[in-house]
């Protein structure tokens, strides 16, 4: 009776896990190229965004608490995203006259918290037939088939999706750890290192370990010169500043 129950189970597990991959770009991917009208003109993404971070984001529909919540709290914070050579890109399947009335309203009439007066000036796309959304396996129809679920892509320079976060649509997003991913992903790229469990800048962070026999027993015996401890051959940290990456400026 069992084995009558797994075999389907089992068979309609792996005819999902094809389909939900398509749908959704995974870590490592090319990020999907769209081309999209938005609050602040026209982009071709990712290439208008080259040689920066991304944060593309989904909400579900405009003039709804939630949302309203998060697009102040990202607004609030572009300044620190863009000290970390980070821009900000939200999506929903809304139009573009929708968008504007729901940032005016934000903007003339909502405070929350600390918050009030908030102008959202980063690019909002209006995707009405969906285009975007599905690249980005932002609709989920078990959630709902007309609104996109709380989605975070975070591509990198190159254009790479490096990270995602999928919330469900009643809940808000953490933005403490957006950004405390996103500078564990640069600090990763920027030092060649790892970050252990709970990460914050300025904590320790992992040495990469050796790919050898003699690479680990070097390791442990040097861990003094090198400025690292170890507990064990595998498992080696070493301090790290606590300034955050920041944007690198062009000299003129």
């Amino acid at each position: 009776m069992k084995k009558a129950i797994l075999v389907p189970l089992l068979l309609a597990a792996f005819a999902v896990a094809p389909a939900f991959a398509q749908g959704v770009p995974l870590i490592g991917d090319d990020a999907p190229q769209f081309t999209a009208e938005t609050t602040q003109g026209p982009i071709s993404f990712p290439s208008d965004f080259k040689g920066k971070w991304v944060i593309l984001f989904s909400h579900p529909a405009d003039f709804t608490p939630v949302c309203t919540t998060e697009f102040m709290t990202f607004a609030k914070m572009l300044p620190e995203f863009r000290a970390l050579n980070t821009e900000v890109v939200g999506l929903s399947i809304d139009s573009i006259y929708s968008h504007v009335a729901w940032l005016r309203t934000i903007k003339e009439k909502i405070q929350y918290k600390d918050m009030k007066n908030v102008e959202v000036t980063f690019p909002l796309i209006a995707d009405i037939k969906m285009d975007v959304a599905k690249k980005y396996g932002m609709v989920q129809p078990n959630a709902s088939d007309t609104k996109a679920v709380r989605a975070v892509f975070f591509i990198d320079p190159a254009g790479k999706v490096r990270a995602l976060i999928y919330y469900p649509l009643s809940n808000g997003r953490n933005f403490d750890e957006i950004k405390r991913l996103l500078v564990a992903m640069q600090t990763a790229d920027k030092y060649k290192v790892a970050t252990p469990a709970d990460w914050r800048p300025g904590d320790e962070v992992i040495v990469p370990p050796p790919g050898s026999c003699g690479g680990a027993k070097e390791r442990v015996g040097g861990q003094q010169a090198g400025g690292y401890h170890c507990y064990d051959w595998f498992m080696c940290f070493k301090p790290q500043p606590k300034e955050e990456p920041r944007a690198e400026t062009k000299k003129p």
